[in-house]
């Protein structure tokens, strides 16, 4: 069985990764208790893109093991594409959930509905040990529409999911789907969906 570290300690990503990802080939272990706890990766990139690498790269070379990481975020538009790579960190570094929530509407409290439209989006990356250092083996990325509603609703999921209506689901936010509904359409059940072929073709060159 291969292990495959992933780049999170939110355990909330973890849970649904490993539900995205399940392949009897593979372990995937949180990066809790892998790395010091003093372990930070400087999140510069521009992009989602450039962030997940960054990550993969920085757990690969820490762990010497494969790594996956995501990294994820709501973009709105009325917010010019805000928060989007520090949705995370939107109310500030050390912000909860409930903190960047509170912001969020606080920045929309005079956008009308229908201008209320985001979309959450991921992208996970694989890094593999190689000859001279990690190796980026796969990328991919989902998107899921919706728009931003007037106050929380729901009690599952994490983030912004008690904020964020998905397109086509009657006005339910993400917090008030089943988890099963939620990976199937979200941002991040999308992107592991496409990263799956990448990352059946690389344990079948291991085997």
């Amino acid at each position: 069985m291969t292990t495959i570290v992933l780049g999170t300690t939110n355990e909330g990503k973890v849970r649904e990764l490993r539900l995205l990802l399940s392949d009897p080939r593979i372990e995937l272990v949180s990066l809790k208790g892998r790395v010091p706890a003093d372990f930070s990766v400087e999140e510069t990139g521009a992009t989602f893109e450039e962030n997940a690498w960054l990550k993969a790269l920085a757990v690969c070379e820490a762990t010497g093991l494969p790594a996956l990481a995501e990294d994820s975020g709501l973009e709105v538009d009325a917010l010019g594409g805000a928060p989007g790579v520090y949705s995370a960190r939107f109310a500030g570094e050390s912000a909860t959930d409930a903190e960047n929530n509170v912001l969020l509407l606080e920045r929309l409290r005079s956008v009308g509905e229908a201008e209320r439209t985001a979309r959450f989006v991921s992208v996970l990356v694989l890094a593999v040990p190689g000859e001279n250092g990690p190796e980026r083996r796969a990328s991919a990325r989902g998107e899921l529409p919706g728009r931003i509603i007037q106050g929380l609703r729901g009690d599952g999921g994490f983030g912004y999911d008690p904020l964020f209506a998905p397109t086509g689901f009657g006005g339910r936010t993400t917090a008030e789907l089943s988890l099963e509904d939620k990976n199937r359409i979200s941002h991040r059940g999308q992107a592991a969906r496409a990263l799956l072929p990448h990352l059946a073709a690389w344990l079948d060159e291991q085997s």
